[in-house]
């Protein structure tokens, strides 16, 4: 495939772009619902891109090799009764691409779609979009691929169900095994900007009353006397007395999770009353700590000396989450984006687009959120490339997530182990 078409279907701001172009492709359409995504598109790659492809007839879309798109995905409610591919996607986005396919026939369709696709309806979702693409002439991969930029070294935890297409008059794809032990190591200082870099880096640093935020939850972290740091979350106005506590009087009538987290946060009052008592009332003067910030989810483990600053932060309706400083949790559409606790400030759009692997030279949109939104929608370029390889034939890259080479002899015992029909 040194040379072929494609067209970028739910095109976004160019993630399956970007990657196709790079393996020597060339886009003869694109189509995406979103105007500022539309524009972003455009500025980069001097495209104009359609709208609505449910209003688009197949027809008017160029003849071409390769079908990208990473698809909305709506439930499927007739899935599971196996009526034919019409019958069980119509209604659905996944029917445009479907009713493309049947028109154009191209030799390959590269698609991707959230992790919950794989186990959605029971797994029925997946048999529907598996078996109408066999059904319409294409071999696929018969179990969901799954997988992240951190598995080959992007520092950004991002599962996806990935779907390689390959026209059966063209060959067949061989089974993709990947071995989770074999994850390498990442670092997020392969994206991060140096702050001197930064244009108006004021305006992504973490204002005084944030930090002093943050150094109070340090402070407990640092303090709290227990077998291990709390995995569960802490929720500030549960650290007291169990008679005093909000929920007492309906506890009786609480779910068992939410019960389980006051129980437990009661006994963490219980064996910390002295380091609390001085803690909660300094906390509770500074303005940020109430709803969900004045809760914490650490989920570093249980390290020793741990200092919050040392790991990356997101500000989530759960509460303040701690995760270790090796990869970012995946970027997601909305303005809110993770905290680098070393350089205490938010990552800034472009370190965003580094995490999608999107090259310095791309142009974002100049409006902050919408940067935001559109890195967090769009997929991961790197991993487009990854799967184009697999599915055009790279032998070499086949070879490396075969099951010879990812579940070496020495090591099959313990696979089978966990994945009994491994061999049927």
């Amino acid at each position: 495939m040194e040379k072929f078409t494609f067209i970028d279907l739910f095109c976004g701001i160019g993630g399956f772009h970007q990657a196709m172009v790079d393996l020597g492709g060339e886009c003869v359409y694109a189509s995406d619902i979103d105007a500022d995504c539309r524009k972003t598109y455009e500025r980069n790659y001097g495209i104009k891109s359609d709208g609505d492809i449910t209003k688009v007839d197949a027809a008017d879309i160029p003849q071409h090799d390769v079908l990208c798109g990473g698809f909305p995905c709506q439930a499927f409610s007739k899935a599971g009764k196996r009526l034919g591919f019409a019958d069980e996607t119509k209604g659905t986005l996944f029917f445009d691409i479907c009713r493309i396919l049947k028109h154009h026939m191209p030799k390959y369709a590269l698609l991707e779609n959230v992790r919950n696709l794989a186990s959605h309806d029971g797994g029925n979702t997946w048999r529907v979009i598996h078996d109408t693409l066999e059904e319409l002439g294409y071999n696929v991969i018969d179990e969901p691929v799954i997988f992240s930029p951190h598995y080959i070294g992007v520092p950004q935890h991002r599962e996806r169900v990935f779907i390689m297409c390959v026209r059966k008059d063209i060959g067949k794809l061989p089974p993709f095994y990947f071995n989770i032990d074999k994850i390498p190591t990442c670092s997020i200082d392969d994206i991060l900007l140096d702050d001197s870099e930064i244009e108006d880096l004021k305006s992504y640093q973490l204002k005084d009353h944030q930090i002093e935020w943050i150094d109070n939850w340090n402070e407990f972290i640092q303090n709290i006397k227990c077998d291990k740091l709390p995995g569960f979350p802490i929720w500030a106005d549960c650290l007291c007395p169990l008679e005093e506590n909000p929920f007492f009087d309906e506890m009786d009538r609480l779910p068992k999770w939410q019960y389980n987290f006051i129980i437990k946060n009661n006994e963490l009052w219980e064996n910390n009353k002295e380091f609390l008592s001085r803690w909660l009332p300094k906390a509770k003067k500074n303005k940020n700590f109430f709803g969900a910030k004045a809760k914490l989810e650490w989920q570093v483990g249980h390290i020793d000396n741990p200092n919050i600053w040392e790991h990356i932060m997101q500000i989530r309706p759960s509460g303040l989450r701690v995760k270790q400083g090796t990869y970012f949790p995946a970027l997601v559409a909305i303005t809110q984006t993770s905290i680098v606790g070393k350089r205490k400030r938010f990552l800034t759009p472009r370190e965003c687009a580094r995490l999608q692997s999107f090259p310095d030279t791309f142009q974002y949109d100049v409006k902050k959120p919408q940067a935001y939104k559109q890195f967090g929608n769009s997929i991961n370029v790197a991993l487009v490339s990854f799967f184009a390889r697999y599915m055009f034939g790279d032998k070499e890259l086949q070879h490396q997530y075969s099951r010879a080479v990812q579940f070496p002899p020495n090591e099959r015992q313990q696979t089978l182990s966990l994945f009994p029909d491994m061999d049927n």
